[in-house]
């Protein structure tokens, strides 16, 4: 970039340039606006305006992109195939050191969420500007629907070196689908017939500020759980198909027969979900994001906005804390759910029927959890914070009981039982996190900086994805005798930690006063910024 030209870059990648341009003849026909309080940029274009059977596509290929495929019995056949390697040693060399089977899953999980930080950073850019996002989904799932059925080929001990690679490969896969799906959610919700009406109320102030603000957060609010609901019931179904298919294969019959099923199990699931995503596929609207910046590349700008966003959060205080308590939380949660998959595939031997079983309670308690907190939230008024204190509070219990079985064998995640109550418990209070840190991250986010403040939170995610793995795999690792549960020392202090943090400092109301005056502050600043750029500045 020539000196000559870093002044208009400069301005060309600030806030003036983060909301596309909107042509009022063309994308405002109704002459609405407020430069107080914008709205989506595409929120009063016509051809956007999401429709039923667009939204319904959107939560067909949720269902589909259930986990059962690459992060749920994958990670279940990967950790099956090193028990069989390792025989009555339990332990494979992996990565130069003679290691437990639990510290090569933990190692190898931190790797891959390492991997998707830098995937992120190239790829997320590309979520925010043009219309590339989604085309990145399609191609993320194109690898996934390969990766599913390359599993058909690995299911014998001696491949384990090979389904370490699909296992990490496979939840890179995941994950980007995930996220690119995730990343839809917003534009959904604020394109439909119902937020059109309220802002259009909000215009002629015929509703108020908060009034808008609360519509707004429990259409968002109502699309995420909405998806996550009809995911459960759709996947319950599925997996009931999989019971069948398992009598069908005898899979207790031998070790053989249970990797050989769980090998067909991934590609069955593999193949509903091709089924359930063409809709989304073909119904998509494809909103176009922000332009690029003059001066800037689709990979340039990813760390651009990256670094802005780090620098602008200052401003913002709840924003900050909110950012360090979800990242704290997120990898306690993200490494607690991998420890007790671990624990509970050993304590049942890997039979694919029981954790098939233990997976249809565990979906059926999701179901009614999720639902559960959408009817109460909605009754009663609630916020999206009181909601999600609750879920800590879930959190919180799960490793409390885990870190108990340090100490004694009679419970602590060591029995059968557990893991059925475990199920139960996880469904019920803590999957609704899946949906309420998305919703927190929105509330405490300046309207209008979305992409940037969402791109910054997901960077913070999956590094702190890596952490928690490594960490742990360390800790087992270390033990001289290879105790699994140790980690939960750990993870029950990270929890505690960001819990006291979430629940008594981080105040919305707080939050949204930071960005009234953040967003005045950038108002000047573009005014100011348009008037060097003009020419028209009075010294």
């Amino acid at each position: 970039m020539s000196v000559a030209n870093a002044g208009i870059a400069a301005a060309a990648t600030s806030a003036l340039a983060e909301d596309p341009f909107k042509d009022d003849k063309l994308d405002n026909p109704t002459g609405l606006e407020d430069e107080d309080h914008p709205v989506a940029p595409d929120q009063f274009i016509t051809k956007y305006q999401t429709s039923r059977w667009e939204r319904w596509a959107y939560y067909s290929y949720y269902v589909g992109n259930n986990g059962l495929t690459l992060f749920n019995f994958g990670p279940t056949l990967f950790q099956d195939l090193l028990y069989e390697a390792a025989g009555e040693s339990e332990r494979l060399v992996f990565l130069g050191a003679n290691r437990t089977i639990n510290s090569i899953v933990l190692l190898a999980n931190g790797i891959s969420f390492a991997i998707q930080v830098v995937l992120f950073l190239i790829l997320g850019s590309m979520a925010d500007y043009g219309t590339w996002r989604p085309w990145i989904l399609i191609f993320w799932s194109i690898v996934a629907f390969a990766l599913g059925f390359g599993w058909l080929g690995v299911h014998t001990e001696e491949k384990w070196p090979i389904a370490t690679g699909l296992y990490m490969v496979g939840l890179i896969a995941y994950q980007m689908c995930v996220t690119f799906w995730t990343a839809a959610f917003p534009g959904l919700a604020r394109n439909t017939p119902e937020m059109r009406e309220q802002a259009q109320k909000f215009e002629n102030r015929e509703i108020t500020r908060d009034d808008y603000d609360f519509a707004d957060m429990m259409q968002r609010n109502r699309i995420y759980n909405v998806a996550f609901i009809w995911q459960s019931a759709g996947e319950i179904v599925i997996l009931a198909i999989l019971v069948g298919i398992l009598f069908a294969l005898d899979v207790n019959a031998s070790a053989a027969n249970n990797l050989w099923g769980l090998s067909v199990l991934i590609a069955y699931a593999t193949g509903v979900w091709i089924l359930l995503a063409i809709p989304w596929f073909i119904l998509e609207k494809r909103r176009p994001g922000q332009q690029l910046p003059v001066g800037m590349n689709i990979v340039s700008v990813g760390f651009w906005n990256i670094y802005r966003a780090i620098v602008q959060i200052w401003e913002l205080k709840q924003t900050l804390l909110y950012l360090i308590g979800y990242f704290l939380l997120g990898d306690s949660l993200n490494t607690t759910v991998t420890v007790i998959a671990t624990l509970q595939n050993t304590v049942v031997s890997y039979n694919t029927l029981k954790l098939t079983y233990l997976l249809i309670v565990g979906i059926a308690a999701q179901l009614i959890g999720i639902y559960g907190f959408w009817i109460v939230q909605k009754k009663f008024g609630l916020s999206t914070k009181v909601m999600f204190d609750v879920v800590m509070i879930g959190i919180l219990l799960l490793d409390g009981w885990g870190m108990v079985g340090i100490w004694t064998q009679k419970f602590g995640f060591h029995n059968e039982w557990e893991f059925w109550l475990y199920q139960v418990v996880y469904g019920l209070v803590v999957c609704p996190w899946y949906a309420y840190s998305q919703t927190m991250i929105s509330e405490v986010t300046p309207r209008g900086k979305e992409f940037l403040f969402f791109a910054l939170f997901s960077i913070m995610g999956k590094t702190s994805a890596f952490i928690g793995p490594i960490v742990s795999s360390a800790i087992i690792t270390a033990s001289p005798n290879g105790n699994n549960s140790l980690p939960f020392y750990f993870l029950f202090g990270l929890s505690l930690l960001s819990f006291c943090l979430l629940c008594f400092f981080v105040d919305l109301k707080k939050s949204r006063a930071e960005q009234e005056i953040f967003l005045a502050k950038e108002k000047a600043a573009k005014e100011r910024r348009a008037s060097v750029i003009s020419g028209t500045e009075v010294y």
